[in-house]
């Protein structure tokens, strides 16, 4: 075995650990901690298929931006756990076979005789930068489905902000209306005061 595959099944057995204790996690910010720390050897496996955009990426959108707010609502919110649990056993013979179709397709997959004769992918020329092939792929072949996402991404920004600045009897919101319609004489008082003498 060499160093690569050494490296692969180490962030491999890591990161499968880290899954399982997502899910089997008492504490939902230990939870999350976990997920942090999948993500993390999941970026180290980009990184070895010479994808340093994708693992760069996955580093600062999800560990930096999304695990951290995600954090942050999990920690404000006060969750009861019980009543979370209450409904598990329940549930167990629906998601007893979908887990075990899923760990069997897993196996069906890493089994080592499907990749038996796969030749190895051809090695990277010297000037060859992924950061720009995915850019070239994004805005050249995958132009209209790119701007499209960002297009959904717009529109839920605005729908989020609009759910939030709606009408609600206990909190203050301002009328852009009347924010604009104000005059100086509205809002400043000039105050006449005698000056003091030493």
């Amino acid at each position: 075995m060499d160093y690569t595959s050494a490296i692969f099944y180490i962030l491999s057995a890591v990161m499968l650990v880290a899954s399982l204790r997502v899910i089997t996690a008492r504490n939902p910010v230990h939870a999350a901690l976990f997920l942090v720390l999948a993500f993390f050897n999941a970026a180290g496996i980009w990184m070895l298929l010479e994808a340093e955009f994708l693992a760069l990426t996955l580093i600062v959108v999800y560990v930096g931006a999304v695990m951290v707010l995600f954090l942050f609502v999990v920690m404000m919110l006060d969750i009861n756990l019980e009543r979370l649990r209450q409904g598990f056993w329940s549930n167990l013979w629906l998601g007893g076979p979908i887990a075990l179709m899923m760990v069997i397709e897993m196996a069906m997959v890493l089994s080592a005789r499907l990749f038996a004769d796969a030749p190895a992918p051809p090695a990277a020329a010297a000037g060859h930068s992924n950061t720009k092939e995915v850019g070239r792929l994004l805005y050249t072949n995958y132009y209209y489905p790119f701007e499209l996402a960002s297009v959904v991404l717009l529109v839920a920004i605005i729908a989020a902000i609009a759910l939030t600045l709606r009408k609600r009897k206990d909190t203050k919101y301002l009328k852009a209306s009347q924010q604009v319609a104000v005059k100086r004489n509205d809002r400043l008082r000039i105050v006449s005061v005698p000056s003091e003498k030493e």
